[in-house]
């Protein structure tokens, strides 16, 4: 804990998972500026969270959760700041109800994720992992060719992207595609939604090579992509996850690429986070006896320093717009 100061006629205010951001590599000067009291805490269990808040106007949280019982304990509580997009961590109806202000960052990730998801296209379409294992296996000093060819590949030139959740992500993500000479397919949010260009979920399930999820993860998203929804894929797809855990059916999933219908999947996130060792897909991710086409990253592609350095900037103004009487990114 550090940045204690001592000002009965300031607000106060604590961050209460630094160390989910920042490595020390980031700069905190936009919040050291802003003239409030600060205690910054580089983690916050859960049985600290009433503690760690019980005085504080302001509260700055990447992940850690905050209900109804931390918010009514918290009698001079007035903001919720989350450092992230997503705001499943926070109880919204909650804070309605008890007058708190609750606002996110957004469109601080979004070329940290492009590049992580077109890093695992490529890597996963263009079969890298089997190829530098057949590297690193001295596959290659012995074959009598000057190339390997043993896992075939195609361009992506021509495939079909589809894309769950169009916001500013699932936009992005799409203008990279079309570079790449993509057809890109945009799912319906619901079966109400009549908004141009927007197919439903299953048709274009159907005409999807490659499908990238970009939605939060709410009641509707929850398994939103399981059992039945895999086998509307065309053989060979390849699924790429980095919007929530939960939004894919982790068993489903791997069972569709164990079984040969999907060539690929990378997921970014997971239903438990950090997931048990003995998590299906960390485990069948095992580096002495990999998947196939199985890429498992520690929910990273958020996570370049330029995007965490631009949360924590947004997380600074956001505070200052509060202060000043003004709302930035209210969520709730």
């Amino acid at each position: 804990m550090a940045l204690q100061a001592a000002d009965n006629n300031r607000k106060k205010a604590v961050l209460l998972d630094l160390s989910s951001m920042d490595i020390n590599d980031l700069q905190l000067d936009a919040l050291k500026q802003i003239d409030i009291d600060w205690t910054i805490n580089q983690s916050t269990t859960a049985d600290n969270v009433i503690a760690a808040i019980a005085d504080k106007d302001i509260v700055v949280s990447n992940k850690v959760v905050i209900g109804r019982k931390e918010m009514q304990q918290a009698k001079a509580l007035k903001l919720i700041c989350v450092a992230a997009t997503g705001t499943n961590n926070i109880d919204l109806q909650a804070a309605r109800e008890l007058g708190i202000e609750v606002c996110n960052v957004t469109a601080y990730a979004t070329a940290s994720v492009v590049q992580y998801v077109f890093s695992v296209l490529l890597a996963l379409h263009s079969r890298l992992p089997e190829y530098q294992q057949a590297v690193q296996q001295g596959r290659w000093s012995k074959s009598k060719m000057f190339c390997l060819l043993d896992y075939p590949f195609h361009e992506l030139d021509g495939k079909t992207m589809g894309i769950v959740g169009y916001g500013e992500l699932g936009r992005a993500v799409a203008s990279v595609a079309k570079a790449f000479g993509m057809q890109v397919l945009v799912a319906k949010r619901n079966a109400d939604d009549q908004r141009p260009g927007r197919i439903g979920l299953t048709a274009m399930l159907k005409q999807t090579d490659i499908l990238s999820l970009h939605c939060p993860l709410t009641a509707e998203t929850e398994n939103l992509i399981a059992k039945q929804q895999l086998a509307q894929l065309p053989k060979g797809a390849i699924v790429i996850n980095t919007a929530r855990g939960g939004v894919v059916n982790e068993k489903d999933l791997l069972d569709a690429l164990e079984n040969n219908h999907l060539a690929g999947v990378a997921t970014d996130v997971l239903t438990t986070e950090p997931p048990p060792e003995n998590h299906l897909l960390v485990s069948a991710n095992n580096v002495n006896a990999p998947t196939s086409g199985l890429i498992v990253t520690p929910h990273i592609a958020w996570a370049s320093v330029e995007s965490r350095q631009r949360m924590l900037d947004q997380v600074a103004l956001n505070i200052t717009a509060f202060l000043a009487g003004r709302g930035r990114n209210i969520v709730s």
